[in-house]
């Protein structure tokens, strides 16, 4: 599993209650407009580049390799995928992205957004994974914090564990930060891990508002 892409999914799915009920009278939302329509549509909005110009690391460098995923690749990451497929159904989890720079043995950044059928689904796949690697990294949330957009978690990790034994999936190799943001029918989870907590943060807003600012507000 790569660090952001929380396998504990399957513990709880949120209920998907993002609308409220028909009042006689009121407006009902419209259901949000997939947008963009295919994978590749997708991975062409995820950025480039990255503030601190690490060097991108190849897809295919990877294990498993970046790049785009179906609900079949994401629920690949679980200790049971059948039960994992079942959650991002729920959620309405369509397809997404991941890119990586840097170096998984030194700084390193990070950037997953993956699509949904609507806005619920998105909102509570991203407060999820928010809580699940809070839990995971043994760290204090923080909701909607000032230097965030609104509908983003932020978790900082300045000691990170150096116990070789532990899982390669979860160790840091430095300070990090982790965001989850919810928007529109996006989630977007970006982790930086840097030589300090304050540089790791620092890509990670920049990189946040960055990729933020590429999606569609569908």
């Amino acid at each position: 599993m790569n660090p952001g892409r929380s396998a504990a999914l399957a513990v709880g799915l949120l209920a998907l209650t993002g609308c409220t009920p028909t009042v006689a009278g009121s407006a009902t939302p419209a259901p949000a407009t997939a947008t963009p329509a295919t994978v590749e549509e997708l991975g062409a909005l995820v950025l480039a580049r990255v503030p601190s110009g690490l060097a991108r690391i190849p897809d295919g460098d990877l294990q498993p390799p970046a790049g785009a995923k179906t609900v079949d690749d994401v629920a690949g990451y679980a200790d049971d995928p059948a039960r994992e497929r079942a959650v991002l159904r729920d959620y309405g989890y369509r397809y997404g992205w991941e890119r990586f720079w840097g170096s998984t043995t030194g700084p390193m950044t990070s950037v997953f957004v993956d699509q949904f059928d609507g806005h619920a689904g998105a909102a509570a796949y991203a407060e999820d994974l928010a809580g699940n690697d809070a839990a995971l990294y043994d760290g204090v949330l923080r909701r909607d914090p000032a230097d965030l957009p609104g509908g983003c978690s932020l978790l900082t990790v300045t000691a990170p564990a150096a116990d070789p034994a532990a899982d390669p999936a979860t160790r840091l190799a430095g300070p990090a930060a982790f965001a989850w943001c919810a928007h529109g029918v996006f989630s977007v989870a970006v982790t930086a891990v840097a030589d300090s907590t304050e540089a790791a943060t620092g890509e990670l807003r920049a990189v946040v508002l960055a990729q933020l600012d590429r999606l569609p507000l569908a």
